[in-house]
């Protein structure tokens, strides 16, 4: 499979994007508006865009550092392109990417677009608190550049860049976009499909910038099931997230990932509504995807 996003996300699930194709073809949503109200490295939108899936892409993300990145790839490609060429990987930069990213207000969304980019392909795993790969004293088994390969890097954003007029970038809470969507859409124009891959609820803290508490997993859910649009939904596996999502059709997943450089299995789940899986995908049986 071949990736499309310039950022390494923790939790990213590039590998459902085969997937998420054969629910397009089966449910007649080829040319719909794709939206990720949690879109993060959003490698699924831009797979389905890319390919031809979606005709429109809704990319959001409430963390304004991860706004701030794709936002710069759209509007400010230039300056982003050469900035990433022209920039040392470097232990050094890696301080001052650092400081950028730590105290963001202070500087220019390019400015802060570029230094989430570089804190993230030179962290492990692309977890800000993971730390720098190969470490600070840079002998670990890999050095930092091992995953900024900058002509590839360029080159994705550059792609994405030359469909902005198919993305939409927006840096809302989740229910805010939620909202703002059924309100545009009122008459029920346009084609639309979300699919939600909030916070992991037993984990988020450890992994994301922006993550929810009991409360908020709460409020989104009940939010969710009012949608009267097509939905997918996808969760780390807990009683508490099972309970929410209860009354809606669901099948548990397989998914090999790689993190802190180890390559680990785990189990999640998907909760979906006014969609038919395929044969293949029948109800109750396990699917298997392999993270980014």
């Amino acid at each position: 499979m071949q990736f499309y996003t310039p950022l390494r996300y923790p939790g990213g699930k590039g590998r459902l994007a085969g997937f998420m194709k054969k629910i397009f073809l089966y449910n007649n949503l080829c040319d719909s508006t794709y939206i990720e109200p949690y879109a993060g490295g959003a490698a699924v939108a831009l797979n389905l865009l890319f390919e031809e899936y979606a005709w429109r892409i809704i990319i959001n993300d409430a963390d304004p550092l991860i706004f701030s990145f794709w936002y710069t790839v759209l509007y400010d490609t230039e300056w982003l392109l050469r900035k990433l060429i022209d920039t040392k990987v470097n232990i050094n930069e890696w301080n001052k990417q650092r400081a950028i990213h730590a105290h963001y207000q202070e500087h220019s969304m390019s400015e802060v677009g570029f230094a989430t980019l570089f804190m993230n392909r030179t962290n492990r795993s692309g977890i800000i608190k993971a730390g720098v790969i190969g470490g600070k004293e840079q002998r670990g088994a890999y050095p930092m550049s091992a995953r900024f390969n900058k002509q590839d890097l360029s080159n994705r954003i550059q792609r994405i860049a030359n469909y902005g007029e198919r993305i939409a970038v927006t840096n809302l809470d989740a229910a805010e976009l939620i909202a703002r969507v059924e309100t545009d859409n009122v008459a029920g124009a346009e084609r639309i499909f979300f699919y939600f891959d909030p916070p992991y609820y037993k984990k988020g803290s450890l992994l994301y910038s922006n993550f929810y508490t009991h409360e908020d997993h709460l409020a989104i859910a009940e939010q969710v099931q009012e949608l009267n649009v097509p939905w997918i939904m996808t969760y780390d596996c807990t009683p508490e997230i099972e309970s929410m999502y209860s009354e809606q059709s669901s099948v548990y997943f397989t998914l090999i990932y790689s993190a802190n450089e180890a390559r680990k299995k785990g189990t999640e789940i998907m909760f979906y509504n006014r969609i038919c899986l395929p044969p293949e995908f029948c109800r109750g049986e396990m699917l298997h995807f392999q993270r980014n």
